[in-house]
């Protein structure tokens, strides 16, 4: 299942919703829950969906098949191409936790052998740099003119946990999402560590959606491209990642607890702006699409 959080045009406020496979449509899963369960507990939220596991999914599913058995199931689906879509998890327990330089390639663009981590190497961003899909990138032209993007793979916990063995590591996750780690390079070089060039406002661009893990047979194995105005930057799989995501969760959750709806962005690979001779970076206007196999595309622009 996809589970997005959208809202139409006339409505106020964000709802969950599952898209269709073929992502014509979302099936409004509050009117479903109101129709077949009346007066039971209904999560208004994908962190409150998270945090009851796998019986949410189970209720979804009873759900939907309600919606299918009725004369009419079109009265519980919204029309995707019509809706508003937000951001999976707007305010995620902590801050967006991501790993740095985890594909081979990425890290030689940037510098060399040298550079190539031996350990995880770790950063965050903050929830108010988060945005959804469609939204506009903030350039912040008075604090950068090196603006680059990063299409990432993103992990979000289901199952909390603390000192969580590699074996089991995989059974914490809920799902897959995308992430756009967007980096002003120069404020990333000035103040010598990753926090403040990626944590501007709207520097997290997230979604369209949160794919259940029963979707992914294999997260290490992801075709993953991002594309600039309609040109391949760009191109690789999670195949290449020097961390896998059973390490990464192992190694976060040694003393340190994960929480339902933690979010774990696991790095970029080649092909970054800065990478370029001479750099590429982002300009106003610029269209930012990063597709990640079984998951979608996370379409973005920099405002003008």
């Amino acid at each position: 299942m996809k589970f997005v959080s959208y809202k139409m045009e006339e409505k106020q406020s964000f709802s969950l919703g599952v898209v269709s496979g073929d992502e014509t449509y979302i099936w409004d899963l509050k009117a479903l829950h109101h129709a077949s369960e009346k007066g039971t507990d209904y999560p208004e939220t994908m962190l409150q969906a998270i945090e009851k596991g796998e019986t949410f999914i189970k209720e979804v599913n009873k759900w939907i098949n309600f919606g299918k058995s009725c004369s009419d199931p079109s009265i519980y689906q919204e029309s995707a191409a019509e809706a508003i879509i937000g951001p999976p998890i707007p305010r995620p327990p902590k801050h967006i936790l991501c790993v740095g330089k985890n594909y081979r390639e990425h890290a030689l663009e940037l510098g060399t052998e040298a550079d190539i981590p031996t350990d995880i190497m770790m950063f965050t961003k903050p929830p108010t740099s988060i945005i959804g899909q469609g939204d506009a990138i903030d350039p912040h032209p008075s604090l950068t003119d090196a603006l680059d993007y990063e299409g990432e793979l993103a992990v979000v916990i289901g199952t909390g946990g603390r000192n969580i063995s590699r074996e089991d590591a995989l059974k914490h996750v809920f799902g897959y999402t995308i992430i756009n780690d967007v980096t002003a390079r120069d404020l990333q070089a000035r103040h010598k560590q990753f926090f403040i060039g990626k944590s501007l406002d709207t520097f997290c661009p997230m979604g369209p959606w949160v794919v259940h893990s029963s979707l992914i047979t294999d997260p290490h194995s992801l075709n993953i491209k991002t594309k600039v105005n309609g040109e391949i930057r760009q191109d690789s799989s999670t195949e290449h990642f020097i961390f896998p995501i059973d390490e990464i969760i192992s190694v976060l959750s040694k003393g340190m607890t994960l929480e339902p709806g933690d979010i774990i962005a696991t790095g970029t690979p080649a092909g970054v702006g800065k990478g370029f001779k001479p750099p590429k970076y982002l300009k106003p206007g610029d269209t930012i699409e990063v597709e990640i196999e079984g998951i979608g595309v996370l379409h973005n622009i920099v405002k003008e």
